[in-house]
């Protein structure tokens, strides 16, 4: 059997964006996690060939970054308040992936996760997490961020807690648990977020919350299961200059 890692990262989750207002951002690592579905998205996009993501506040963000971008180079994705935006790309991830993203920059905007990456930018390191790669990013932090504060940040909705990006960040935990034995120093809230993944099972959990209900009755059950997929994707998604990448 292989050592432990040892070292003493701080790890802490924040159950909404609007949290982050509350810490010191610069010098630490944030994960942002809007499991249904934006960072889900923006992780299949990559992991299915898009050169990058472009998040934007607005649509109206989406369309002046489009009008920078040459013609059939980038797609424009994306919602407000579960709405496809008019003339956009669905942004769900199976649905995005399906209408074509290779090699293309996917310009993307939604009502949360967009926001909480773009609000998280001032981090030392931002990192786009899903289930689908969250063992990935986390070998990637415990590998290049040694004795770094590693804030795991729910989206949430509207200011809201959302309950799937609560096992979200469980599910990191988990990981970086894994990884770090007693080398992590958990905060409360990442222990509360721990116990809710091991205690919880997916796809159920992600179909039982309020967004997954709502995606369910939308006719979404398949992109909903999709999220739930653990480490599918192995990439590490980062955020630099604006524009989310593989790194």
């Amino acid at each position: 059997m292989s050592a432990r890692i040892e070292l003493n990262h701080r790890i802490h989750v924040l159950t909404r964006k609007e949290e982050l207002d509350e810490v010191r951002v610069p010098g630490k690592i944030v994960v942002v996690l809007d499991i249904l579905f934006a960072t889900t998205t923006m992780v299949a996009a990559l992991g299915h060939g898009a050169a990058e993501v472009l998040p934007v506040a607005d649509e109206s963000a989406a369309r002046a970054a489009g009008a920078r971008h040459a013609p059939d180079s980038y797609v424009l994705s994306g919602e407000l308040y579960a709405e496809t935006l008019p003339g956009f790309a669905h942004p769900a991830p199976l649905a995005l992936v399906a209408h074509g993203v290779r090699d293309k920059t996917v310009i993307y905007s939604t009502t949360n996760g967009t926001v909480a990456m773009t609000l998280a930018a001032g981090a030392k390191r931002v990192y786009c997490g899903a289930l689908l790669n969250a063992r990935a990013v986390a070998e990637r932090i415990v590998a290049e961020h040694p004795r770094d504060t590693v804030l795991i940040l729910c989206s949430g909705s509207g200011g809201n807690f959302n309950l799937e990006d609560f096992y979200g960040a469980g599910c990191f935990v988990d990981r970086f648990a894994q990884l770090l034995g007693s080398g992590a120093d958990f905060s409360d809230a990442a222990r509360a977020a721990l116990a809710f993944y091991r205690a919880s099972a997916v796809p159920q959990v992600l179909r039982d919350c309020r967004v997954g209900r709502m995606m369910v009755e939308r006719g979404l059950g398949h992109e909903v299961e999709f999220a739930a997929r653990f480490d599918a994707l192995p990439i590490v998604p980062a955020l630099e200059q604006g524009r989310v990448k593989c790194v």
